[in-house]
């Protein structure tokens, strides 16, 4: 595999199934953040935050034609004693806290949604069992917006489990009080023509701790926008994700770490695999690293395993520094198919094709999936993974 580290803001490097890296342009968007859809133009795909999304597959979640319908989602709660689920109306003051709408879409599922969920774990409360919220399509388009609220030195695991088939546009929010820990699981395990994109906002308080495992397999197109502030020195973030991108579909991960505060880290870790014609994975990390965050250590890294011709990746990592005064900084991308030798050499100790094959892809995902800490949700996404490999094998040989 080719690899790009520690590479000089502004340097690029590109190949026929990667871009490496570019300049730090991602950090600037077309409009000034905003809660109001009317402050940003309808995107046409040349805007540096759209020109990777086929548009057109967006069910009019972009350009305004979109209309919620009223059965489109069906959402379960079940939460530990001691943790408070509320449907709240569209005043109430903890909406909004962790961040503003940074696009077009977020504007719209902002200006859109009804009620919204909030759910608080109190201060000094660690939970024992996670926080599963089941979000099931049932056809139609939605619009959402869910607030994930921690007290100081509270400690929780949230899985937020997508399935189904929808139209989705949302926000979700992570509020994190200080010295709280939190680690939430978002997966989307769509059907084959969902369309879902929403911005995930984290707002991190001071020596609070958060992870996020994004696993994204199923839906026709997925648009994710993970962000990350701090609300206090000392506060710590991990970002990993792991895509498996089959044939004709988009999946894009857009991440961006805003290092606003001192002595903060941050670490961000993707992987992906793509098979099949017109598979197209798309990554976007992007760092800012303020002149006041004095102090900072981040490093971010992004990983596609290409398994069959035809498809397509687009790796991106930006980091943008504004002050001299760092812990540390780097950045690596890297994009490589299949590994023959691998293969062979399993194969030559009597494994089947099959089973090596299905051995190399666990393997290239074993540190993401272990960072689960489920077992039940960690043996589904492996039997997952097994099963998009076992299509291929079946595909290959019609």
């Amino acid at each position: 595999m080719a690899e790009a580290q520690n590479i000089p803001v502004g340097s690029t490097t590109a190949g026929s199934i990667a871009v490496a890296a570019e300049s730090t342009v991602a950090t600037r968007m077309s409009a000034p953040p905003s809660f109001d859809v009317a402050d940003f133009p309808v995107p046409h795909g040349r805007e540096e935050e759209w020109r990777f999304t086929p548009l057109e597959r967006l069910a009019g979640l972009h350009d305004g034609t979109a209309v919620a319908t009223g059965t489109a989602l069906k959402v379960a709660i079940d939460a530990p004693e001691g943790v408070t689920v509320e449907t709240v109306g569209r005043d109430d003051a903890r909406l909004g806290r962790a961040g503003t709408p940074v696009d077009r879409v977020a504007a719209q599922a902002y200006s859109s949604f009804e009620q919204a969920t909030v759910v608080t774990v109190p201060k000094e409360t660690v939970l024992a069992e996670p926080i599963r919220i089941a979000v099931h399509g049932e056809g139609g388009t939605a619009f959402g917006h869910q607030v994930i609220e921690l007290g100081a030195f509270a400690e929780a695991l949230v899985v937020i489990d997508h399935t189904g088939d929808a139209v989705l546009a949302a926000n979700v929010e992570y509020v994190l009080g200080d010295g709280a820990k939190l680690t939430v699981v978002s997966v989307q395990d769509w059907d084959d023509k969902a369309v879902h994109v929403a911005q995930h906002n984290a707002l991190v308080g001071r020596d609070a701790s958060f992870k996020s495992v994004v696993v994204t397999f199923g839906g026709d197109v997925v648009r994710l926008h993970p962000r990350v502030a701090y609300a206090g020195t000392g506060g710590e973030a991990e970002l990993f994700g792991l895509y498996f991108t089959d044939k004709g579909q988009h999946q894009e991960h857009r991440l961006l770490v805003d290092h606003n505060t001192p002595h903060c880290k941050s670490n961000a870790v993707y992987k992906g695999a793509l098979q099949g014609h017109d598979a197209h994975a798309v990554w976007i990390g992007d760092v800012l690293i303020r002149a006041v965050a004095e102090g900072t250590d981040t490093y971010e890294m992004n990983r596609n395993l290409v398994l069959t011709d035809g498809a397509r990746v687009d790796s991106v990592p930006n980091l943008e520094i504004e002050t001299g005064e760092i812990a540390g900084a780097g950045h690596a991308s890297a994009t490589g198919r299949f590994d023959d030798e691998q293969l062979f050499y399993l194969m030559a100790r009597g494994i089947p094709q099959a089973e090596a094959r299905r051995l190399v892809v666990r393997g290239f995902f074993a540190e993401l999936v272990q960072q689960i800490g489920l077992p039940d949700v960690e043996e589904r996404l492996l039997a997952k993974i097994d099963a998009e490999l076992e299509a291929s094998v079946v595909e290959a040989s019609a």
